[in-house]
């Protein structure tokens, strides 16, 4: 949103307030529903981490201040009547306090809601990496770093390829699960996402079919 954008916005009709959705960028999922006031939006803007006015509060409130799953701007845009914001953002982690995705809990469903759970698994990544849980998994590969998920992907892969040829369906199925979430701590680790490998294979799609050779 450019400044002149943001000077077009109505803040008379709400007594200075905006309804502001946040969809996540990744599934399309609605994550929650927030009021902005004219600083809460410059400050999510400046940040690029989503800020409301909270009503109860009377302040400023930066999503995840105290739990860490801050909700990273990727875009905003008002609606045709400029009195209401819609925010694509990238979560930290849950952005409920009750441990959901979604402030309207977890059975939202999105266009893609099977493959939305990969965006859901990369949440639950970054939550156990924040919170280090007891006897947590994905606590304990992170600490040993890079170069030992790199290693866990390869030998993943191996088991995949193992499978494909000497395991039924559900073994390969099993197998590949195993693949994708230590390739998505693999990407973490370079603060990259599942969602980018999928924006490059669409990239190969449209080039290919621009050259006929889809």
């Amino acid at each position: 949103m450019t400044p002149a954008q943001v000077a077009t916005l109505d803040w008379n009709k709400g007594d200075g307030l905006l309804p502001a959705i946040v969809q996540d960028a990744q599934t399309g999922r609605v994550l929650m529903l927030g009021f902005m006031n004219a600083e809460a939006l410059q400050t999510t803007l400046d940040l690029k981490r989503v800020t409301f006015f909270s009503r109860s509060k009377q302040r400023l409130w930066t999503k995840g201040e105290t739990s860490g799953h801050h909700l990273n701007v990727v875009d905003v845009a008002a609606d045709c009547d400029n009195d209401s914001l819609l925010i694509t953002a990238l979560p930290d982690g849950p952005t409920c306090h009750n441990g959901t995705q979604s402030c309207f809990g977890d059975d939202v469903t999105t266009a893609a809601s099977g493959l939305a759970f990969l965006s859901r698994l990369e949440a639950v990544i970054a939550q156990r990496i924040a919170e280090q849980p007891e006897g947590s998994y994905t606590a304990r590969i992170w600490h040993q770093g890079p170069t030992r998920m790199a290693q866990k992907v390869g030998e993943e892969g191996v088991e995949v390829a193992l499978a494909a040829v000497t395991q039924a369906d559900d073994g390969l199925i099993s197998e590949s699960a195993d693949l994708l979430f230590h390739l998505a701590l693999l990407l973490k680790s370079r603060n990259l996402t599942l969602g980018a490998v999928v924006q490059e294979l669409e990239r190969r799609h449209t080039r290919r079919r621009g050259a006929g050779n889809d």
